[in-house]
């Protein structure tokens, strides 16, 4: 069994907007509260945790008796997205919790105790039924379900379920995968994935957006019609990326028995102001994560390579380094052997992959 979330659109009627808006105002306001209140207490030289934290909650109901409109369990789930939050933090994986806002993404959380699922039908509590569109049907009961209203207005509600593995056929192939800039993802079978074009064409329309939004006069209808049309085109652009990395790491997937790709610094690239925007562009740590869980599912092996190794001037036929710059896409090794630098490089993560999966462990360069 694993889990997985499936995500689906619904269209509230006028007095669900209205219930919805006070459960994500009080998630927001218990959320922020608590963040406050922890660290008062750590300055009081006090460990507060997620047990205190939630009876604190208790005696904070009794004095804001407005949260008491709204189904507890999202209140009760805020806590332990905070605390889940501070574990990220200290494990160096995040940065420190911050402030919800009112002007973000709004998401409100339910475990089984608070709504119901039934034939296709969804109820929340002190909601009531959700009009979804179900565009696939649920092979197992849900778990949890997360209301969330985007920045662009849309409503949806993500469900978390325990589904039964299946198994992939078994293959033959090993694949090697050299992630870049102008060529998003490089096999070592010589086959190359560009990012969607359309990304870069949308990218000069929000630049457009942004700049009518700007000018316009904060608290004016028309800045609101202006905010909504870059939230939209936001959106537009995420879907188009999300689309891309799930339909190529799924045809990987289903490919290849074993997969080795580099463990890339990205956090250190971003530091580079010329090309921090577009490395930031192309999801390489989503699509690491998508090729991670989809290996996991369909019993496949996924290696990660050191990011020291020099897989571009290595080549791949002798195993002697050359000196390259930047610019050198084609290059010549003194054994005769002419590479494209990309497919050299997904070739050298392939044999540092399966040296690692037939020893067992990580191969140092």
């Amino acid at each position: 069994m694993h889990k997985v979330k499936r995500r689906f659109r619904f269209y509230p009627s006028e007095a669900q907007k209205i219930e919805l808006s006070k459960v994500f105002g009080c998630v927001r306001y218990v959320y922020n509260a608590s963040l406050d209140w922890r660290k008062t207490e750590f300055e009081a030289g006090r460990k507060p945790s997620y047990n205190k934290n939630s009876s604190w909650l208790t005696s904070f109901k009794r004095e804001k008796e407005f949260l008491n409109d709204v189904s507890c369990v999202p209140l009760q789930q805020s806590l332990r997205h905070l605390q889940t939050a501070y574990q990220r933090f200290f494990k160096k994986q995040s940065g420190f919790p911050a402030f919800k806002s009112r002007n973000n993404r709004q998401s409100c959380e339910f475990t089984e105790r608070a709504f119901s699922y039934k034939n296709g039908q969804l109820s929340l509590a002190k909601i009531g039924r959700l009009d979804v569109i179900w565009t696939l049907p649920l092979e197992a009961k849900p778990t949890t379900v997360t209301v969330i209203k985007e920045p662009s207005g849309k409503y949806f509600v993500t469900l978390t379920l325990l589904e039964a593995d299946k198994t992939l056929p078994p293959s033959d192939k090993s694949i090697g995968i050299d992630l870049g800039i102008e060529t998003f993802a490089t096999l070592s079978d010589g086959r190359k994935f560009k990012s969607p074009i359309k990304i870069r064409k949308l990218r000069k329309k929000l630049a457009a957006l942004q700049r009518q939004h700007s000018r316009k006069q904060k608290g004016s209808r028309h800045r609101e019609k202006a905010r909504l049309k870059v939230a939209r085109l936001h959106e537009h652009i995420a879907n188009v990326r999300n689309d891309f990395l799930q339909k190529l790491s799924t045809l990987i997937v289903r490919e290849n028995q074993a997969i080795a790709i580099e463990d890339l610094n990205i956090k250190g690239m971003m530091r580079n102001r010329k090309l921090s925007r577009a490395i930031g562009e192309q999801g390489w740590r989503q699509f690491r994560e998508m090729l991670k869980y989809k290996c996991e599912w369909g019993e496949r092996k996924l290696e990660i390579v050191s990011r020291w190794l020099p897989s571009s001037k290595t080549c791949s036929c002798c195993g002697e380094k050359t000196a390259l710059t930047l610019k050198d896409r084609v290059w010549s090794c003194a054994c005769g052997a002419t590479h494209d630098r990309d497919v050299n490089a997904a070739q050298n993560i392939l044999a540092a992959g399966q040296a690692a999966i037939a020893r067992g462990g990580s191969v140092r360069p």
